[in-house]
């Protein structure tokens, strides 16, 4: 198994990255975003079932 950062072979103490900078570098990503699935707006409009009373 190779490292998803650098791809150099993986550590046991760190599986799956092959050191702690690529673990905290893969962190980073999570924490800033870069790594967010893009959600798709909903098109249609609001339930119109509630009433104001």
């Amino acid at each position: 198994m190779s490292c998803p950062i650098c791809s150099k072979p993986t550590e046991g103490a760190y599986k799956p990255f092959c050191s702690r900078r690529c673990a905290d570098v893969d962190l980073q990503r999570w924490l800033t975003g870069r790594y967010a699935i893009p959600a798709e707006e909903d098109e249609s409009p609001p339930d119109a079932d509630f009433s104001e009373d």
